[in-house]
């Protein structure tokens, strides 16, 4: 009887106990929703970010913190925004020809805001955005820009390289909206596809340039392309031709081509990047007898970028470095 009477005790004892414990698990639930909700309250309204102003010095911005409707002016921040999941909040944009944002000018929803270097201000105002991201175009405007809403402009600081401010970049942006973990592990994916092209660069030398109205500008390492002398480590041969190529290259003379013999030649077609009408094709102007000559071109080395508008418009851009990972790619691994 005594061992009956303990063992119902203890049945009692452990009864309490597991009944206690569910009470303070029925007590703690509110708590932790009430914890949680307090948290949610506590998300900032503003934050501020990192902009360049109109004399591409870098300024700080207070900006809406998640804001909903979004203006872009630029394809290297729409770029961004689209690689963040964030593309049914833009209300207006510029146009473009980049195949893979082409939804954003085909929509009707989505206001078009002029071009890329001369922004509509009225179809700006008239879309309501409560946050504009342009790029370095369109600098002019941005007083103006920034009567209408809080402006955050971008640009690829060369010095720092193309990757370095696509990764600063898309940061900044990414930020906006609490995303940034999203961008790292973006910019993650492509260290070794990088390490790839500078393993073959190594020791090899090249001139880059674009065609543009039936002529060849050389680029230097100060603007447009620059990736591929600074990044990917070619050395660019362009950069004798001592000018500033920092935003259409300087014209040479197929002559200069031929007399740099260089191991490799890159071309990016300006006029189809712009969809100008009328005008000759790459292939065209490249393939005349001086540079038909060169050791580049026997060697099968003279590599059109495939890619032209990414590489002109949406440098800066998350899946434009994609893209041109790409184009190098093809023209040098993949063949």
């Amino acid at each position: 009887m005594m061992v009956s009477s303990l063992t119902a005790c203890g049945s009692r004892a452990a009864g309490t106990v597991q009944q206690a414990k569910a009470a303070a698990v029925r007590a703690e639930a509110p708590a932790k929703e009430q914890a949680e909700a307090a948290g949610q309250e506590q998300k900032p309204e503003t934050i501020t970010v990192t902009s360049i102003n109109a004399n591409n010095e870098r300024i700080e911005v207070e900006v809406p913190y998640h804001p909903q409707r979004i203006a872009v002016i630029d394809m290297a921040c729409l770029d961004i925004i689209d690689a963040l999941g964030l593309g049914d909040r833009v209300v207006g944009t510029a146009a473009s020809q980049i195949e893979y944002l082409q939804d954003y000018m085909d929509n009707e929803t989505i206001a078009n805001l002029g071009t890329l270097k001369s922004p509509d201000a009225e179809a700006v105002m008239e879309c309501e955005p409560d946050i504009i991201f342009m790029g370095g175009r369109a600098s002019e405007y941005m007083d103006t820009l920034n009567e209408i809403a809080p402006v955050i402009r971008m640009i690829t600081d060369t010095e720092a390289g193309v990757v370095a401010s696509v990764s600063a970049n898309a940061g900044a942006i990414a930020s906006v909206f609490g995303l940034e973990d999203k961008i790292a592990a973006m910019m993650e994916e492509y260290d070794s596809r990088i390490a790839a092209l500078q393993d073959f660069a190594k020791g090899k030398n090249a001139i880059v340039g674009m065609c543009t109205s039936g002529s060849y500008n050389v680029l230097g390492n100060d603007g447009r392309c620059s990736i591929i002398g600074r990044e990917i480590g070619f050395e660019n041969m362009g950069v004798d031709a001592n000018i500033d190529t920092s935003t259409h290259g300087n014209e040479a003379s197929f002559e200069f081509i031929a007399e740099k013999a260089p191991e490799y030649i890159f071309v990016m077609d300006r006029d189809a990047a712009t969809a100008r009408e009328g005008a000759q094709l790459a292939q065209e102007i490249m393939e005349n007898e001086l540079v038909m000559e060169t050791e580049a071109y026997k060697n099968g080395n003279l590599i059109y970028l495939a890619h032209p508008a990414v590489w002109y418009t949406a440098e800066g851009g998350i899946q434009a470095l994609d893209v041109m990972l790409q184009d190098l790619e093809a023209g040098l691994l993949n063949r």
